[in-house]
């Protein structure tokens, strides 16, 4: 059984997310979130809070027990740019790509044995 958390359209580009997401894939949860609170990157508080919420949903839904759950799948896929434009020299203009993630965290329980 397996409980999954996405957090969608969140205002950080994907490459920046990826980082902190590799750091947490294939953890255990407790230690998982102490690496989250420990990591000075910018999306480290929100994919600490989709972790959290694939906890919670393994623990209401899914009646897991939340002492032996692992990260077993993380990953962060590109969502919609936001396309804005910059005055620049001369009259021009350049494009400025404003990148969204949608962040996905799955959890299952550790295999006994």
């Amino acid at each position: 059984m397996q409980a999954k958390a996405v957090a969608k359209s969140v205002r950080i580009a994907p490459r920046k997310v990826r980082l902190v997401v590799d750091l947490i894939r294939g953890k255990d949860v407790g230690e998982a979130i102490a690496i989250l609170r420990h990591t000075q990157r910018g999306a480290s508080p929100v994919v600490e809070k989709v972790l959290k919420s694939a906890i919670a949903n393994a623990e209401h839904n899914y009646e897991m027990d939340t002492d032996n759950l692992v990260i077993s799948e993380a990953f962060v896929n590109e969502g919609v740019t936001l396309k804005r434009f910059r005055p620049r020299a001369q009259g021009r203009a350049s494009k400025i790509n404003k990148r969204t993630s949608h962040i996905t965290v799955v959890v299952t329980e550790k295999k006994e044995g």
